[in-house]
Order: C-alpha cells, then structure tokens, then sequence
C-alpha cells in the first residue's frame, strides 16, 4: 500500500487571501471537474449523483481510467474513493488549521493492481503518483487564487 500525505499553506504573502469557504468552493469546483485542478488528468466526467454530497466520477489519470465516489464533508474534508481501475484506494483533500493559518492537506492510500506490495515498482509509482499530487494541491492552490483575484476586480 502506498500512503502519503503532505500539507501546504493556503495563504502567501504575494497573492490574494484565501479563506475557507473559498478553499471549499475550489475543493467542490475540483471533486465536480478537476481538470483545470490536476494537470495529469485528461479526463474528468460525473457520472452518477447519488445526494448532494456524493457522486461518481469516470476519469483518466496518467493515461488510466479509475472511477471514483466523491464524498463531500462540508466545510473540511473531500474524500475520493477509488472503486474501479488499476489504483484502488482513498485520497482526502482537508482544509486543516485556523482561518488565519489555513493548510490544504492531502493524503492517499492506494493500492496498485498487479504490484508487489514493497517493491521497487510500487516505490516508483508512488513517487510519480506523489509528484503529481504536490502539483495537483499546487495547481489547485493556485486556481483557487486566480478565482479569488477575478471576484476582486
């Protein structure tokens, strides 16, 4: 099982203050289509409302299909669960700390089907799948940004 989890600040002293309602806007805009989000996704498709905070979603993440059921944990926490491809398992994005000190972390436990659990081949999966999730909190800490800059003009 590869497990990885990893925070960032939401906040920078050179761009705009982001608070954690807009943190939860972006995290929902991102569980809905994640494309501008997670620059290794070429697909991103809802397939299936099952309540207002849960769905399934049909993506394509470095050139893999997966399907994933979206919960959404107002105001704190969104969860996907894999349910179908060759990475199964549980990735959360959480909005963690005080309004002042906001944090995005993100955490996955996946398993890789067909990879020999320790083995040099699950280490390298995980360190792609690791560099592509600190892009993808990077990305969607900075389109989160960019639509808080658009609200102000």
């Amino acid at each position: 099982m590869i497990f990885v989890t990893h925070s960032l600040p939401v906040n920078s002293a050179d761009g705009p203050v982001l608070s954690r309602s807009d943190v939860w806007d972006g995290l929902v805009l991102k569980a809905n289509n994640a494309l501008p989000f997670v620059p290794s996704m070429t697909e991103c498709v809802v397939t299936a409302r099952l309540s207002d905070t849960v769905f399934d979603r049909d993506i394509v993440l470095r050139g893999q299909p997966h399907t994933e059921r979206i919960t959404l944990q107002e105001p704190q926490r969104v969860v996907f669960t894999r349910i179908a491809g060759p990475v199964l398992g549980t990735i959360a994005n959480e909005i963690e700390g005080d309004d002042d000190d906001l944090h995005l972390r993100f955490s996955f436990a996946l398993v890789v089907t067909g990879v020999e659990p320790g083995s040099s081949e699950e280490k390298e999966y995980a360190d792609g799948m690791t560099a592509d999730y600190l892009r993808a909190v990077a990305s969607t800490l900075d389109a989160m940004r960019k639509v808080a800059e658009g609200a102000e003009s």
